[in-house]
């Protein structure tokens, strides 16, 4: 190379790739994408993945024995027994409405006798609360608890449910 042509060539910043005097670079301290890598996209969750953690955090309250009303447990039962009908009776009783930040949660359960039902309603309330909040990341902004029916003690059965160990 001649002495003009030397001088007129740009300095190499060291950002080159081998072999090339000019093209790629880099600006220094910036990154691609951009931010915190967590902050890149988005995560929906489902309205039934956020019925299934409340129903099975209402069912480990003591006191609570079942979930949904006496037609929909009914229902539910017959349905398990048609080969290939049984869905998961985790999320009887329990409509969640989910939204992007925020959950409600309207859950209708069976409680048994003797029981204090506000207590177990609070419980319910408390747990339901936690686990959602806790596994998900969404506000529960409110949990509705209709209670349609009280387990005598001397009740048949319609439908053993499943008690969480």
């Amino acid at each position: 190379m001649t002495d003009t042509a030397q001088r007129n060539r740009p300095e190499p910043s060291g950002n080159e790739p081998s072999g090339s005097g000019e093209g790629f670079r880099k600006t220094s301290g910036t990154r691609r994408g951009g931010g915190d890598p967590a902050s890149r996209g988005r995560t929906t969750i489902a309205d039934g993945v956020v019925e299934k953690i409340a129903g099975l955090a209402a069912r480990e309250v003591i006191g609570v024995h079942a979930m949904g009303s006496g037609f929909s447990r009914t229902l539910g039962a017959v349905r398990d027994r048609v080969p290939g009908g049984s869905r998961s009776n985790v999320t009887r009783g329990v409509k969640a409405e989910v939204g992007e930040l925020q959950t409600a949660l309207d859950l209708e359960i069976v409680v048994d006798y003797g029981v204090s039902i506000a207590d177990v309603a609070r419980a319910v309330r408390e747990n339901v609360i936690s686990g959602v909040e806790r596994m998900t990341g969404l506000e529960v902004v409110e949990v509705n608890i209709a209670v349609s029916d009280v387990k005598l003690p001397d009740e048949e059965e319609d439908e053993p449910e499943q008690r969480l160990q």
